[in-house]
């Protein structure tokens, strides 16, 4: 039976990949500087025997054909990157780079699929279909890795009808997977502005124009925009994080920075946003006899669960793990550049539990005490490989 083999191989495979994990965490890279990282991925898949190509200068995609390959095609994604955070932890295989470290879990989410792959191809006369693995670089910078694997035809050739992508989830008890259909996790853009008055001695504010004055007030109206223009239904975030100018007690400066970001789970919404923020800011500045330069940097789109897809996902993790320890994942206003996959192609992204409270594993994601319970390991090779050979979609 495929399910207990896969189980077999995760189970004999999980030590191996652990040790694969300890040396991803260890040499971790920046995003679309993935170098060795892209080289150590294409030399396990040469290894196992798995055909590849590389996209994106350092993505790799590598193809494992089953039985009737052509019956369907599935791609499973992991992202590569690390983050520019310095390291806490006192573990034998913490980052040998000062100032970077996998503080996401995308050194767990290349292992899991490695894994996947390697158990994958060793049972391919056992499952059919065709299986595409896509190592992405760049998913936490902007335009974000998956959009440039996109233009240079990951999509494509073949084209696979869903896609699978994992995320650990730091709060969820090590044993469990989560999935949730539909709304997920949010677009992500940023905002930039520059607010520009005329400055002067503080004694005199009657002959200066006081881009303090006008950016406090900018940053109340642009509430607004979340508060009385969007559907109290439909989460959206809108949060000013950055107020910079300014450099002594007694002078008005010439000029104020705000930096921002603007976060969405419908994309008409999202662009509606977009037009309301600059009508706001531009009107109230000029208003105020200031002059404002304003710009958007626009960033992934919100994940999309397939409704159909995940649902027959589900009731295959259940069926891996038992119906008590697949849990639905809560909305989150997080982004994630899987969401131009699965604004293209019916996608299924769930978590992985990687807490034990008992071992003190509990630290969220992006923080330099970041680690996984690394019995995770087992179950998120297996369930990658179960649902790539096991949904027909």
């Amino acid at each position: 039976m495929l399910k207990e083999e896969i189980k077999r191989l995760a189970k004999q495979y999980a030590q191996e990949f652990i040790e694969v994990r300890h040396y991803l965490h260890a040499n971790p890279e920046l995003s679309y500087e993935e170098y060795e990282t892209s080289k150590f991925i294409q030399s396990k898949l040469k290894e196992f025997g798995i055909p590849f190509e590389i996209k994106a200068t350092t993505g790799v995609v590598g193809i494992i054909k089953g039985i009737n390959a052509d019956k369907k095609i599935i791609a499973l994604r992991a992202d590569i990157d690390a983050l520019p955070i310095t390291e806490e932890n006192d573990i034998p295989y913490k980052s040998g780079k000062p100032g970077l470290m996998h503080a996401c879990g995308h050194d767990v989410h290349t292992t899991c699929l490695l894994g996947a792959a390697k158990i994958l191809n060793e049972l391919k006369d056992k499952w059919e279909g065709t299986i595409k693995l896509i190592f992405q670089p760049g998913e936490e910078k902007n335009p974000g890795g998956a959009s440039l694997m996109i233009k240079d035809g990951v999509l494509e050739n073949p084209k696979p009808s869903a896609i699978f992508g994992l995320h650990v989830h730091p709060g969820l008890p090590t044993g469990k997977t989560s999935f949730r259909e539909g709304k997920v996790m949010a677009s992500a853009d940023e905002l930039y502005i520059t607010v520009k008055g005329k400055g002067g001695h503080a004694a005199s504010p009657h002959l200066c124009i006081d881009p303090i004055l006008i950016a406090s007030h900018l940053i109340i109206a642009l509430q607004q925009v979340v508060s009385r223009n969007n559907n109290p239904y439909n989460p959206t975030v809108l949060s000013i994080t950055s107020f910079q100018g300014g450099t002594t007690t007694n002078v008005i400066p010439n000029e104020i920075k705000l930096k921002g970001t603007f976060r969405a789970m419908d994309e008409e919404w999202r662009l509606k946003g977009h037009e309301l923020i600059r009508r706001i800011a531009t009107d109230l500045v000029e208003s105020m006899g200031g002059e404002i330069d304003l710009h958007i940097d626009i960033g992934y789109p919100s994940v999309y669960n397939n409704e159909k897809l995940n649902s027959i996902a589900r009731q295959q993790a259940e069926k891996y793990l038992g119906k008590d320890n697949v849990e639905e994942t809560e909305k989150r206003m997080g982004a994630e550049d899987f969401g131009y996959y699965s604004q293209l192609i019916a996608g299924c992204f769930y978590r992985l539990g990687v807490m034990n409270k008992e071992k003190g594993i509990t630290a969220g994601v992006h923080t330099p005490t970041f680690n996984i319970d690394e019995n995770a390991i087992e179950i998120g090779i297996g369930m990658m490989a179960w649902l790539g050979s096991s949904v027909e979609f």
